[in-house]
């Protein structure tokens, strides 16, 4: 098992352990994050040698947490706006209590019980990966002092895909999981259309983009965490609402 950064308190959770929230505090701090403070050249060296690698990255404006707590029912964070080149080297380096990474999933959910997922396109962060649509908090986020975790979902999920959560329903409150010092939140959304005509919509969507994100649309219907190449924490969601009855 990783070890687990002081900048995730787990309070005895253990990795990839779903749990319901009841309690979501994300403060958003105006000071700079301690990473950014102590390892500035570090971050500008890798993201040199990041944008080498693939020019098409963009150095925008995100939230990195300098502390997250987990609790029964509840995640309470301190989050630092900072420049995407942050996140992409605590990822690659993961300097010991540097940082934890929170953001917040989507699962769009068809009238026929699929999870419609996106793969990212190769010009993007996170090449070849398979995932629900979704991204880091950014400052857009950010209303009196915390961030809107719904807000975000919803912004991420008209911007990649064209549709709006605004037309599904929700299903059940927010829950989370952790692992390897990041934390997920997600929440189920369900859509009256079938899994046939979610793909085409946002197949139709990426279509009309100059630049789009995402190279694909797949439609999940079970939790074989060998079935596409996915994100680290979409097995343990797949898992939760294929095996644990969360479709019905």
């Amino acid at each position: 098992m990783s070890s687990i950064s002081p900048a995730l308190i787990t309070n005895g959770i253990a990795e990839n352990t779903i749990f319901r929230l009841d309690r979501l505090d994300l403060t958003v701090s105006p000071d700079p994050h301690p990473l950014l403070l102590s390892h500035a050249a570090e971050i500008s060296d890798n993201w040199a040698a990041e944008v080498a690698a693939n020019p098409s990255l963009y150095d925008g404006q995100m939230v990195l947490h300098s502390r997250i707590t987990l609790s029964a029912g509840a995640v309470h964070a301190v989050g630092h706006v900072v420049p995407f080149s942050t996140l992409l080297y605590w990822r690659k380096a993961k300097p010991a209590g540097g940082a934890a990474h929170l953001f917040s999933i989507p699962v769009l959910l068809s009238a026929d019980n699929a999870v419609i997922a996106i793969k990212m396109g190769a010009h993007t962060a996170n090449p070849g990966k398979v995932y629900c649509a979704a991204g880091s908090l950014d400052p857009e986020d950010v209303i009196d002092g915390r961030c809107d975790a719904d807000l975000n979902m919803a912004r991420e999920v008209l911007e990649e895909t064209g549709l709006s959560l605004a037309d599904a329903v929700s299903v059940g409150d927010f829950h989370a999981l952790h692992a390897d010092d990041y934390v997920t939140l997600f929440r189920v959304y369900r859509f009256a259309e079938d899994a046939e005509t979610l793909v085409g919509r946002i197949g139709a969507h990426a279509a009309d983009e100059a630049d789009p994100e995402i190279a694909g649309v797949v439609a999940i219907r079970d939790a074989d965490p060998a079935r596409h190449g996915y994100a680290h924490f979409m097995p343990p969601m797949l898992a939760w609402l294929f095996e644990g009855g969360q479709t019905s």
